[in-house]
């Protein structure tokens, strides 16, 4: 261990990096079962510290598509009343009951187990789902606006408990609620909503006792080179290949975080 930094996080900061990079699926989705699963590390510790781990590395992301006028700022405020409300509600709740009692790690294993499946299942099915999303026909704006609100709550509750949830799922409602908007656009909206988010969330659980901060400081130290180095590998590798092996594994460490 140098200044504090642990080898073994930073490589394992890299990987997650690295697949992130070249697949664009959110880490959550790997790196909070990795913590759990490989270093025993409680799950609302996980919870709390990924949290805070993917607001830092997405706010980079944020930046470029602000600058690039990619983001859909409207879509972004929208869907953070529901989420943000809902993300403050929940953990408001698990200070009173307790970020740490055996109750809330059974808890957050189940809710990420299930996201885990259906991470995986929005990446078996996305082409379906593009197809869907595209189909004709428009949503009316009173519809889409409450829906696009109820979703944000959704996912306000389920990032909190798991961590999990702002990246694929977010993209595969955002498709399905504006079909008009290129999957760029949708894609960059996502990206800029899960900051608010993840920050929200990812500081009431610092508040209530679950980020690790030594423990963030290398997960980036290793992840910032892993993304880096997949944007060079990345075009070289059939995105079919990468997308089936990941639901592969999210789907295998789902079903065995559900049967712990």
């Amino acid at each position: 261990m140098v200044f504090g930094i642990d080898p073994l996080y930073s490589l394992s900061g890299f990987a997650v990096g690295f697949i992130v990079g070249m697949t664009g699926v959110g880490g959550g989705s790997l790196m909070t079962p990795l913590l759990i699963l490989l270093f025993g590390i409680h799950p609302a510790t996980a919870v709390g510290t990924d949290l805070l781990f993917a607001a830092i590395t997405k706010a980079a992301g944020t930046l470029v598509h602000g600058i690039n006028r990619n983001v859909d700022w409207r879509v972004v405020l929208t869907l953070g009343v529901g989420s943000v409300s809902a993300a403050a509600a929940v953990l408001w709740i698990l200070s009173q009951v307790g970020g740490s009692s055996p109750e809330i790690a059974h808890l957050v294993g189940t809710v990420l187990g299930v996201m885990l499946i259906l991470t995986a299942l929005t990446l078996l099915f996305r082409r379906w789902l593009l197809a869907v999303a595209h189909a004709p026909g428009d949503i009316r704006p009173s519809l889409q606006l409450a829906l696009t609100v109820g979703i944000g709550a959704l996912m306000g509750v389920l990032v909190s408990i798991s961590s999990v949830g702002a990246g694929a799922i977010g993209v595969t409602a955002l498709m399905l609620l504006y079909p008009r908007l290129p999957l760029l656009r949708v894609v960059a909206t996502d990206v800029a909503h899960a900051v608010p988010l993840t920050l929200v969330a990812g500081l009431g659980h610092w508040m209530i006792g679950n980020v690790e901060w030594p423990l963030l400081v290398s997960l980036l130290v290793g992840s910032i080179p892993g993304i880096l180095l997949a944007s060079l590998f990345a075009p070289k590798v059939p995105e079919l290949w990468l997308r089936l092996l990941l639901a592969a594994v999210l789907a295998t460490v789902g079903v065995k975080l559900l049967l712990a």
